[in-house]
């Protein structure tokens, strides 16, 4: 069961940055549906709070690098968004969860600033939790970027400016909107929040259920 991932504590970090619980997930049911509203997902109360403005469906997986079931997951994930349809958009949020987790969210915004997640998302997961790597500071994933053919200086200087702890700042108060306690976490639409699974394929698997309900909505 996908249920009590790990656990950590609530506290103040970065002279203000807020950091929440982490690596859980998880009330009316309708009895044709292949899910339960408050058990496998959750809908959020009030209106949608979406990630980005983009007007599409938008599929989120809050994450981080730290969390080995968000590894165990990752491969599932790559499929899921290569089989969204049209449309839809698929985003990855890391969660600052602890200040263990915070060298990992600063590496993903530096990443998705140098436009180099797409090949090495998985190949982070793959170096820490299957090979062993030291992944677990700032400067260890800048030697693992830098292994990846990215310039490490410049990794360093995005990873480590004002404006990545100002997204971090503004993502963890999203995370907190979503009611997200852990990780992996699936947001669809800014309206449903993935609970209790019991296999990442039904994950994925009702996380499609959930976008072919919203796309049949607009």
């Amino acid at each position: 069961m996908l249920k009590h991932l790990s656990r950590l504590r609530l506290f103040a970090l970065l002279g203000g940055l807020l950091l929440a619980t982490a690596c859980t997930a998880g009330a009316g049911a309708d009895p044709a549906a292949p899910y339960t509203e408050g058990s496998e997902y959750v809908t959020l109360p009030g209106p949608a709070q979406r990630y980005s403005p983009e007007g599409k469906v938008e599929v989120v997986e809050v994450f981080s690098y730290g969390c080995i079931h968000c590894a165990h997951f990752a491969p599932t994930a790559e499929k899921l968004r290569a089989a969204l349809p049209k449309g839809v958009v698929f985003k990855l949020v890391p969660a600052p969860f602890s200040a263990e987790w915070l060298p990992f969210a600063r590496a993903y915004y530096a990443a998705k600033k140098l436009g180099v997640v797409d090949r090495t998302h998985l190949e982070l997961f793959k170096e820490k939790f299957e090979q062993n790597y030291p992944l677990n500071t700032l400067d260890d994933l800048a030697d693992f970027y830098a292994r990846q053919g990215v310039n490490r200086a410049e990794f360093m200087r995005i990873a480590t400016s004002d404006e990545v702890t100002a997204q971090m700042k503004s993502d963890l108060a999203l995370i907190q909107k979503w009611g997200v306690t852990g990780t992996p976490t699936i947001v669809v639409d800014g309206k449903y929040r993935s609970g209790e699974v019991h296999t990442f394929d039904q994950l994925s698997a009702m996380t499609q259920w959930l976008v072919k309900r919203e796309l049949a909505g607009k």
